[in-house]
């Protein structure tokens, strides 16, 4: 078995400069199909009404200005430019708009992806690759900002890597990538982290008498890169926004998509890592030190964060790309001849028609909105009735509540609300702690209650004193403080007999 491909191989394959359109239109079009479920976060309803802000506003925000709880306190959007992006997409063509506009990102990022791998190695280990990155990904595809940077981070990390391969510093050009990406999503800071293994790579590798003058390269342009993602509404506050998400210490592993990998079940991830275990063992793969230390640490993140298995997917195969080829004993240059080869401009110029038109008749041919799991239609229109001020949410109804323009006690901006506060509520909703669900209920004046139906709290709920159930349904049950609301009686006492 080999990886390479000849001079020959790839002559007789004149389409293969389109692989990366094949793979993009592909991928675009399995998620069109499939588009519900990028809705599936309900983060992507508050992610909109902030974009909406924006625009009304012509500012960034620098405050809450929607909870009860946390109003006036300091928050910044890091995401604004995505999030203006998805209100824009949302009132040109409704719900279509997030889908498509998320779609389009992910399937830009796939094509890229599969160009750089593609100057390197043959079309079927190209495509096996890219198969492992969209089932590694796609519990994280949804239409929230971070979708929107796939793209950027595929072709940074390929800028730097291409320029390690090639024993030089990346062009200055490259930072420009890195001022977008700070202004689409909090990401950007592993982009910065990624320039010191890729610049020791080159370095290392390099001539010594070239070795300080290409260290010095490097350093110039990972400071411009630093300045560069300064360029933003907000400064250099975004390099410390993302720190404080990171410092949210015991409340991350509550949040599903930063809970550490779980192996309980046989997964994609379990799957892709064993067959990547077994394949270097059978085939012996040796790969230099840095480029190990890499995959080391793309891979501990991705052990320690789900939502870190996206990067592994994405970045760990353009690392692996170069290496891997001259392991496998790859005709290089000619490879990359046949991959460079420019798409026909027919064929590309037909596939986008297509998805073109596809997109077109997905409007009216396919139905989007959000999973009704995140959104509690009926019971906030019942709620509202009430014009009650102060409510005790679900954590996953914050977003709709936003959306709604009823202010929540909590949503998913958990870098707003801190440790303490998310793992309190956290405790409460989910009755570990009984004692703090009625701390919350008093502390906060609470008037009312908008729970899951199926919720511990909302069981005890259910038979507290002190509180009575107005609505429910499958998704949502609402209860009101009123003092007059008995369910039980204190038991009959005995007298002790003699």
């Amino acid at each position: 078995m080999t990886l390479s491909v000849t001079h020959t191989d790839a002559m007789a394959q004149p389409a293969r400069g389109l692989l990366p359109l094949w793979v993009g239109a592909g991928v675009y079009a399995l998620l069109l199909i499939s588009g519900n479920r990028l809705l599936n976060d309900p983060d992507t309803l508050w992610q909109i009404t902030v974009g909406h802000w924006i625009l009304d506003h012509h500012a960034v925000p620098t405050t809450d200005v929607y909870s009860f709880t946390m109003r006036g306190a300091p928050w910044i959007s890091t995401q604004w430019l995505a999030q203006v992006a998805y209100a824009e997409a949302y009132a040109a063509a409704g719900w279509t708009g997030p889908v498509v506009l998320a779609a389009s990102a992910i399937a830009l990022a796939f094509a890229l992806f599969a160009r750089f791998l593609n100057r390197h190695l043959r079309e079927s280990t190209t495509l096996v690759f890219v198969v492992a990155a969209l089932l590694l990904t796609l519990p994280h595809l949804l239409a929230r900002p971070h979708v929107l940077a796939f793209p950027l981070l595929v072709a940074w990390i390929a800028g730097l890597i291409e320029a390690a391969d090639r024993g030089r510093a990346p062009p200055f050009s490259l930072v420009l990538l890195i001022a977008l990406w700070a202004n689409l999503h909090g990401g950007f800071v592993f982009g910065l982290m990624f320039i010191a293994p890729a610049a020791l790579d080159a370095v290392i590798n390099a001539e010594p008498a070239e070795r300080r003058a290409l260290a010095l390269r490097w350093a110039a342009f990972a400071a411009l890169a630093l300045l560069a993602s300064c360029v933003t509404p907000y400064g250099w506050n975004a390099l410390l926004a993302s720190q404080k998400i990171l410092s949210l210490g015991a409340a991350l592993p509550l949040i599903v998509e930063w809970k550490p990998a779980d192996f309980g079940g046989l997964g994609p991830f379990e799957i892709c890592l064993l067959l990547a275990i077994g394949f270097s063992l059978l085939y012996g793969v040796r790969l230099p030190p840095i480029r190990i230390l890499m995959l080391l640490g793309l891979l501990h993140m991705a052990l320690a964060q789900g939502r870190a298995a996206e990067i592994l997917a994405l970045v760990g195969p353009l690392v692996l790309a170069a290496p891997l080829a001259r392991q496998m004993e790859s005709a290089a240059n000619d490879a990359g001849s046949a991959a460079g080869t420019p798409p026909r401009c027919a064929a590309g110029i037909a596939v986008m028609l297509t998805l073109i038109a596809a997109t077109i008749a997905s409007a009216t041919l396919l139905h989007f909105a959000p999973n009704t799991r995140g959104t509690p239609v009926a019971a906030v229109t019942e709620l509202k009735k009430l014009h009650l001020t102060r409510v005790l949410n679900d954590y996953d109804f914050g977003g709709y509540l936003i959306a709604s323009g009823v202010a929540p006690f909590i949503d998913g901006r958990t870098e707003l609300y801190g440790e303490k506060f998310f793992v309190d509520h956290n405790a409460a909703s989910g009755l570990m702690e009984p004692d703090n669900l009625f701390r919350l209920l008093k502390d906060y004046d609470i008037e009312a209650t908008l729970l899951r139906t199926q919720s511990a709290a909302t069981k005890l709920l259910d038979h507290s004193d002190g509180w009575q159930k107005i609505y429910a349904d499958d998704i949502a049950t609402i209860h009101v403080r009123n003092a007059a609301a008995l369910h039980s009686m204190e038991p009959p006492v005995e007298p002790e007999r003699h």
